[in-house]
């Protein structure tokens, strides 16, 4: 497996990144009318097909949301089958009173929060990484 398994290295050079777009997760019982190319994630459960893609992306298809999200993208290429990362930054992030819903990708950690938490997500994050410094 490649990418950082070592846990100070991956808070340290984690590099989080707000993403320019609003996102929301809707959920949907068939896709064969979406493009999936335009939809960041999929997650198929038992109740339906859950997606996750930009705000302006579900308004174009009409797709009901009750939230809107930020998205932070951890620079960092941690492996899969790093021990710790979620944890450091999830605990961090829930002192700050900052709910964060966690993707993870081959090559980095997206962290999707409540709108409004965005800038103060970010100051948290790269708080966390001075510490390591």
């Amino acid at each position: 497996m490649s990418g950082e398994t070592n846990l100070q290295q991956l808070i340290k050079h984690m590099q989080p990144m707000l993403q320019p777009d609003n996102y929301v997760f809707v959920s949907t019982k068939t896709v064969d009318s979406l493009d999936m190319d335009k939809v960041f994630a999929r997650i198929n459960e038992p109740e339906g097909i859950t997606l996750i893609l930009t705000k302006a992306q579900a308004d174009e298809w009409q797709l009901p949301y009750s939230s809107e999200f930020s998205l932070i993208t951890l620079q960092i290429h941690s492996s899969l089958d790093a021990v710790g990362l979620t944890a450091a930054f999830s605990t961090a992030l829930a002192k700050n009173n900052i709910s964060a819903n966690v993707v993870a990708g081959f090559y980095h950690d997206h962290i999707l929060v409540a709108k409004q938490d965005a800038e103060k997500a970010i100051e948290t994050l790269e708080f966390l990484t001075k510490q390591q410094g």
